[in-house]
């Protein structure tokens, strides 16, 4: 059956094209939104996901991260004293204006760490955590640096009227919200004006070998107004209420949808259309014995080659495309159960669009070819 599928796929190669060009489309399309969809998202939850090391306690009026509110700083005392906590460190996060020596100017949300420990922080790229203690330094995002005037290591600027320089670059921290910089939490404090009395987050490092989930009940159970969250479980809680209160889920799920719909129309078509013209052959096949099951494999079989030979081109596209734009800072993976997915979609696409010729052909009756 295999040899068969392929001399018919072969016999006419424009149909087949066709066929083909419509899986390669609608895998590019599929994959691209995908894609920028996983980025958004990673972005979304990038300050807690990239700190899963702590237990993260947050205002207990919010499930977002990039919406904290302002805590007391007398909680942080309360939570070090707690049986089962190392060490707890308050989080700033605080939004300045940044003006740059050429003149230009730019938002800049500065996120206050604590030293000595700079729990809040990562992927560092040019600096060192400690090259954050001299005054007036800064960690800004490589793939910012045009947003940020042209910004280079060692180059000095403004935060709110404040003198400040770029002591080292991070690369791959990219927030949702706007544009991320680090800075000691004092620093942050004194660079937008942020009370000394309070922070916007506390990260709670626990004792080796204490229960993770003891001590997060212990802490919600012994003080009001906070809530101590597991930091895999605010970074989902964080994205599910970023993507209810806006349409970005509902946009990319239409423009998938509309690329899956289409593939389908395209690939139903052409295989439809390369069956009515090849009807005298698979009217043949069933005169000389064929069943109905054996052409509707036949036809089935014909798709799914389609499919694994689109899908493979289309997802080198989807590559290229990652790479071109990891040059900008929009860096993503897909993660294989996502490639399995986007395999399957794209393989129900074309074994779907065939059975508009399963239809046809099964209706055929083999005397038909004979008169």
């Amino acid at each position: 059956m295999l040899k068969t599928a392929f001399r018919f796929l072969l016999f006419d190669k424009a149909k087949t094209f066709g066929a083909l060009f419509g899986i390669i489309i609608s895998t590019f399309l599929v994959g691209q939104n995908v894609g920028i969809f996983i980025f958004l998202s990673n972005a979304m939850k990038a300050i807690v996901a990239n700190n899963q090391g702590y237990i993260w306690v947050i205002d207990n009026k919010t499930q977002n991260a990039t919406q904290l509110s302002a805590l007391d700083m007398r909680i942080n005392r309360t939570i070090k004293s707690m049986p089962g906590v190392e060490n707890s460190y308050p989080l700033v996060v605080s939004a300045g204006a940044a003006k740059f020596s050429n003149g230009k100017t730019s938002g800049l949300t500065l996120i206050g760490i604590q030293a000595p420990e700079f729990a809040g922080i990562w992927n560092l790229y040019t600096a060192k955590k400690m090259d954050l203690l001299p005054d007036g330094a800064v960690f800004t995002e490589f793939f910012d640096s045009k947003t940020l005037g042209g910004l280079k290591p060692g180059d000095y600027f403004e935060i709110n009227g404040k003198k400040v320089y770029n002591a080292g670059l991070t690369r791959g921290v990219r927030g949702f919200a706007g544009i991320y910089g680090f800075t000691t939490i004092e620093r942050a404090r004194y660079l937008t004006n942020y009370s000394v009395n309070n922070a916007n987050a506390f990260l709670v490092k626990w004792k080796k070998g204490s229960d993770k989930a003891l001590i997060i009940n212990e802490i919600n159970k012994t003080i009001p107004g906070i809530k101590a969250w597991d930091a895999v479980d605010l970074a989902q809680a964080t994205l599910k209420e970023v993507l209810k209160t806006n349409g970005i889920a509902a946009s990319f799920g239409s423009l998938i949808g509309f690329a899956i719909i289409s593939g389908f129309v395209i690939i139903g078509l052409t295989l439809y259309s390369s069956a009515v013209d090849r009807i005298k052959d698979y009217g043949t096949l069933k005169a000389i014995g064929a069943t109905n099951s054996y052409i509707t494999w036949l036809i089935i079989l014909q798709a799914a080659l389609v499919a694994l030979l689109g899908f493979i081109i289309g997802r080198l596209m989807v590559q290229g495309f990652k790479m071109g734009i990891a040059n900008s800072g929009t860096i993503f993976q897909f993660p294989f159960y996502v490639e399995v997915a986007l395999f399957i979609v794209i393989l129900m696409i074309s074994i779907g669009g065939s059975l508009f010729a399963v239809r046809k052909i099964n209706a055929l009756e083999p005397a038909a070819v004979f008169r």
